[in-house]
């Protein structure tokens, strides 16, 4: 069944455009094209995106900038595309919020692939919230986290999280004192650890505690087990 589901695609390249352009519109997806860092932004608040994949060197505004806006005012999904095996840009792409990132040159398979995992994490939540499968509401100290709605409070505040964030947070929650490795929580998040730095889940535990934590360098949450990953407070 073909997805409707609104990709912006940001690349200055228009190579780059029709290469992925052109496999994605086949599976039935709508794309919106940018070129530049300013063009992306007009088009991502005129429009109802569900998917941006953003190129990290633009004109006008670079991806990363252009990424750091996006975080500020959604939690849209953000694939970034790397040129180079540039750790520094992947590191910076996921600290101002991106949830994945691609390193130029890659397979189209391999990006239909991400896309397609990430706009399946972003639509479970509507797929799954009747299924029962799940505690609907899980509750600790403080922390609220409603999975069928996907909110989440501290302390009675409402806490903003990216679609990464709030997965990784449910799946360590959903299973207390269980511990996840990084590759566990890769597969977890996105159905494979292939083609990603186990790092990338360390960046995302690092935001969730700045949000979530009274202090970060003490959790009362999420707790490092050290040389193996992470694991939620036991109830």
């Amino acid at each position: 069944m073909p997805d409707s589901s609104t990709i912006l695609l940001v690349d200055d390249e228009d190579a780059v455009q029709k290469l992925l352009a052109y496999p994605l519109e086949r599976e039935g997806f709508r794309v919106l094209q940018a070129r530049d860092g300013e063009e992306a932004l007009a088009r991502f608040r005129s429009e109802e995106v569900d998917l941006v994949v953003l190129d990290v060197m633009l004109p006008k505004l670079d991806g990363l900038e252009v990424c750091k806006r996006l975080r500020a005012e959604s939690t849209v999904p953000i694939i970034m595309l790397t040129a180079r095996d540039d750790e520094l840009d992947k590191v910076l792409g996921l600290e101002l919020g991106a949830d994945d990132y691609i390193t130029k040159p890659f397979s189209i398979r391999e990006f239909r692939s991400r896309v397609r995992a990430l706009l399946r994490r972003a639509a479970a939540p509507r797929h799954d919230a009747g299924s029962g499968a799940e505690e609907e509401v899980i509750a600790v100290d403080g922390l609220k986290i409603d999975v069928a709605r996907r909110t989440v409070e501290v302390r009675a505040e409402t806490v903003q999280l990216t679609y990464v964030e709030f997965e990784l947070l449910r799946t360590l929650a959903s299973h207390p004192g269980r511990v996840y490795s990084r590759r566990m929580l890769l597969e977890a998040l996105w159905g494979g650890a292939d083609y990603r730095e186990p790092r990338t889940i360390d960046v995302h535990v690092r935001h969730l505690r700045e949000k979530l934590e009274r202090d970060p360098r003490e959790p009362e949450y999420i707790f490092t087990v050290r040389g193996v990953g992470y694991r939620f407070r036991d109830r």
